[in-house]
């Protein structure tokens, strides 16, 4: 097998990255400009609406709008690079510091629905596989299937209508209560509802899907020399199934981060989270063009990012799946 140099495979690697968020800032760039709306409603309010033909004239130069949009983008772009993403015309401050505050929240409940998402779904698809087509690997199955299918902007409205507004139990919005920033039990209690949405919109979807990779495994020929040489189920699955899909299951959770980042924003906003997700959704309804700039290159990187450690994780599982990369088999396996 002829390998290239690891720093031109790693250093394409980088280039593809930069180079789709390069084109991804011109996208965005130019589709919020072009989209219908005033910035300067964002940034000046009502009073706009009092504003004479000459003051408009003005508040634009102000703030750089009256520039032919390549201008602008490229006078944005000069700054990026020099860490100067601009102010945000709603918050009147600057963007990083807005997403700052913001960006713990969305970490806090993206991050830890991450990892409770990958460590239930493995254990969920190991109970299936184990007692696979025994009632409860059915009604696993089927509860899983029916469960998934609820949509999580309703399951939400539910939950909140239940837990917060008969029973009590539980806050329905905010991550934490007034003057309770630094109160941990405060912020799991905020944290449980949106939580648990987070979770249940796609624990069953991964656990399903190693449910079925585990199957795969318990069915090949390696598992029946296995079992002809006495080693029992749990020795099998455990020491040969689970290890030779964790590969896989690692592309997959690489992969998954931007399906479940796009849920968590949603959820964001179902509960009024000051996450990144109610960020965004103010950006693009305020046309708050700095701060959307950068919540969009953000969001787009980690995708992007996440995409590319996917495709690495495959590459080095199957190398055939590098296009440039020049395998040769000259072994030749004889079974006898």
């Amino acid at each position: 097998m002829n390998r290239k140099n690891p720093y031109v495979y790693y250093g394409k690697k980088i280039l593809i990255f930069l180079l789709s968020v390069l084109i991804l800032s011109v996208v965005v760039f130019y589709v919020a400009r072009l989209a219908p709306g005033d910035p300067l409603v964002s940034y000046y309010g009502d009073r706009v609406e009092k504003m004479s033909v000459a003051e408009r004239q003005w508040a634009e130069e102000n703030l750089g709008l009256n520039d032919p949009i390549h201008v602008q983008y490229m006078r944005w772009l000069q700054n990026a690079l020099k860490g100067n993403f601009g102010i945000s015309f709603k918050y009147k401050t600057d963007v990083l510091e807005v997403i700052g505050g913001r960006l713990v929240n969305t970490l806090i409940l993206g991050g830890v629905g991450f990892v409770l998402i990958f460590v239930l779904a493995l254990g969920l698809g190991i109970l299936c596989a184990w007692h696979e087509e025994k009632w409860l690997d059915k009604l696993i199955c089927k509860v899983g299937t029916i469960l998934s299918c609820i949509p999580e902007f309703w399951l939400s409205l539910v939950l909140i209508l239940i837990f917060a507004i008969y029973l009590r139990w539980l806050p329905s919005s905010g991550a934490y209560s007034i003057g309770k920033a630094n109160n941990i039990f405060d912020r799991i209690l905020h944290l449980i509802l949106p939580m648990t949405i987070v979770v249940w919109n796609h624990l069953w979807y991964y656990a399903y899907m190693i449910r079925n990779k585990l199957l795969e495994e318990v069915r090949a020929e390696y598992v029946l020399l296995a079992k002809s040489k006495g080693l029992d189920k749990k020795s099998i699955l455990f020491r040969h199934c689970l290890r030779n899909i964790i590969p896989s299951y690692l592309s997959i959770m690489a992969i998954s981060v931007p399906h479940i980042l796009g849920g968590t924003y949603i959820i964001e906003t179902v509960f009024s989270y000051p996450g990144i997700g109610t960020l965004s959704y103010e950006s693009a309804r305020y046309q708050d063009y700095n701060l959307l700039m950068l919540l969009c290159i953000l969001s787009g990187a980690v995708v992007i990012l996440c995409n590319i450690i996917a495709q690495t994780i495959n590459e080095h599982i199957d190398p055939r799946m590098r296009g440039n990369e020049v395998i040769e088999t000259s072994e030749v396996t004889e079974i006898g």
